[in-house]
């Protein structure tokens, strides 16, 4: 293997220099040998690797440890999770997943089998700004401070404004998530970046959910929200604009981290033709998400999912826009 006319020690203290492998236990040895050896000579590249030859085939005999059986296990729910989410699951999200099936796992279990068997999220996007702050309408202060706690419904809610691409040309979504749920409880789509898409969104949610007098809703500083129209409308219903800082994602990050699901688990999946495909697919999602409250994203909040919750957060069918 190494034309050189030196010991194998020497060889040996050479290499691990510039390899891991030699400090390494002895199975992940054997299984270096099993993997690159080829055509070598086996007891050979055992005293390079430090190991014997007997303890090489000794190995290959023994079964598999419990927990190298109960990693199968793990590693095939990881598997499964990965087809059923697209993917989209890095380290933390796919942790939760598992500890909501009733496994007892830890991060570092679940990464080291991701990296191991390759499991990987790969994602794509396509950049477009859609906040617009440099306008000359009226600022509101930010009354929620990443607050984003709410210990009842209709107490704080968030909007935001996003972008998807197609064959056509860019999709636009506005929503309005009820910051006590994280649930979508307004939303509207359109080829154009108006003050009518927050609007839209903005009247979805009044309508289901006729919230009382000083409900908070945050938004950023896109002129959409601070046009004198959303401003009225937000005044005529008592509720409380809030806003966030100047060019402060953090400020409105439970929005920020709707999106990233919804990109990661539906949008940057495909390649999307029409406007009508995406509105549709954005539809189901919404509607999926809304009725069957699975997603990692609501999980997250750590917050129990009792009937009351469900009842007074899902009896509500949108309107799919034409």
């Amino acid at each position: 293997i190494f034309n050189i006319s030196l010991s194998s020690r020497r060889i040996r203290r050479y290499i691990k220099k510039g390899s891991n492998i030699f400090r390494s236990t002895k199975a992940v040895r054997f299984q270096f040998i099993t993997d690159y050896r080829g055509s070598l000579s086996r007891s050979r590249i055992c005293r390079l690797m430090g190991v014997t030859d007997r303890g090489l085939r000794a190995w290959k005999r023994r079964p598999p440890s419990l927990r190298q059986r109960r990693d199968l296990i793990l590693l095939a729910h990881i598997r499964e999770q990965h087809r059923l989410c697209l993917g989209s699951y890095g380290r933390p999200r796919m942790t939760e997943e598992l500890k909501a099936l009733g496994l007892q796992v830890g991060q570092r279990r679940v990464g080291r089998l991701m990296r191991q068997n390759n499991i990987t999220v790969v994602r794509t996007r396509k950049f477009k700004r859609t906040t617009d702050s440099h306008h000359t309408f009226n600022i509101a202060p930010n009354l929620l401070k990443q607050d984003f706690s709410a210990s009842a419904p209709n107490q704080k809610w968030a909007g935001d404004i996003t972008y998807v691409w197609t064959r056509e040309g860019w999709v636009y979504l506005a929503v309005i998530l009820d910051l006590y749920s994280r649930r979508v409880i307004g939303w509207a789509t359109g080829d154009r970046l108006k003050q009518d898409l927050a609007l839209r969104a903005l009247n979805m949610a009044l309508a289901l959910r006729k919230p009382p007098p000083g409900c908070i809703q945050h938004t950023d500083r896109g002129s959409q929200y601070c046009a004198h129209e959303y401003q009225k409308l937000l005044l005529k219903h008592q509720l409380l604009p809030s806003m966030s800082g100047k060019g402060n994602c953090f400020d409105n990050s439970a929005v920020e981290s709707f999106f990233k699901s919804l990109k990661a688990e539906l949008i940057w999946r495909r390649h999307w033709q029409t406007r009508r495909d995406i509105e549709i697919a954005i539809f189901e999602y919404i509607r999926g998400l809304t009725l069957s409250g699975t997603k990692t994203h609501v999980k997250q909040r750590f917050l129990p999912l009792t009937p009351l919750l469900m009842v007074s957060d899902v009896l509500w069918s949108p309107v799919l826009p034409a």
